[in-house]
């Protein structure tokens, strides 16, 4: 029997408020319901995504995603909770530490854009899926990431004039990246909260797939489903099935699922 493959899938923006976490607690609910084990690692020192996943407030938290960057590999089990609102995903905190972890890794680490990669190279063969929420920024944490990851997810805010910010600085990132990870495969830019007659969303929409140059064949739409489902500590999904934000999440999750062969072998066990 083969060895099971891992996808390690960034979502990065520096961009505040695009939809980084609400990307990733969606994708991970919709991909454990297809029989995925999943892992979440939250590199955001606000720690949205281990709020809304986590069962525990990330300062009950021993080893977060500050101390196991910071120590040996063998901290890695103790990093990872089971336990979560999500049925089949599992967490790695983050923490507000990571913000002067980021500072430390420069001291600490021989490396220090490629300790988390190092870090999780046990996982490879574990889950299925690694899912890791970025912060708002091009930092150290952000280069972790992408050094970390097999594929990277652009959401880009499609209602909001500001929604292209600086996305050149992210993809001069990725390219700079490339040179310590060629592997990291760009799967394209998500447009969040779009609406396809507005304007705004049709400009940034062609800007996106201008300047990231793949845009996903999905569009999440604006809801208050999202902060509600926040609120509950729970996805869209569990929330509402019906609604559209929730059959968009899983359409999503379908696309990737097969562009990505996530479920190659999962008919035969």
């Amino acid at each position: 029997m083969s060895e099971k493959k891992t996808t390690v899938i960034a979502v990065a923006n520096h961009k505040g408020g695009c939809g980084k976490t609400t990307t990733v607690v969606n994708l991970s609910a919709e991909f454990a319901k297809m029989g995925l084990s999943v892992l979440v690692i939250d590199l955001d020192p606000q720690a949205n995504a281990s709020l809304h996943i986590g069962k525990k407030h990330p300062s009950e938290i021993v080893i977060t995603c500050a101390e196991l960057l910071l120590s040996e590999i063998e901290k890695l089990p103790l990093a990872i909770q089971t336990d979560t609102n999500l049925e089949g995903v599992s967490l790695i905190y983050g923490s507000l530490a990571l913000g002067k972890t980021e500072d430390e890794l420069k001291d600490y680490a021989p490396r220090p854009s490629e300790e988390l990669r190092d870090k999780i190279k046990p996982l490879h063969g574990i889950f299925d899926v690694i899912l890791i929420d970025c912060p708002p920024s091009l930092k150290l944490l952000t280069s972790n990431a992408l050094a970390a990851a097999t594929h990277l997810i652009v959401p880009v805010e499609s209602g909001s004039q500001y929604g292209m910010y600086g996305v050149t600085d992210l993809m001069r990132l990725v390219d700079k990246i490339h040179r310590i990870n060629p592997d990291l495969h760009l799967i394209g830019a998500l447009l969040i909260r779009h609406d396809e007659r507005q304007t705004v969303c049709k400009l940034i929409e062609a800007s996106a797939r201008e300047q990231i140059g793949k845009l996903i064949d999905i569009r999440i739409p604006s809801s208050t489903k999202v902060n509600q489902s926040a609120i509950a500590k729970m996805s869209v999904h569990a929330l509402d099935r019906s609604s559209k934000v929730a059959r968009e999440f899983r359409h999503l999750a379908e696309l990737l699922a097969e562009q990505l062969n996530l479920l190659e072998g999962k008919d035969n066990g």
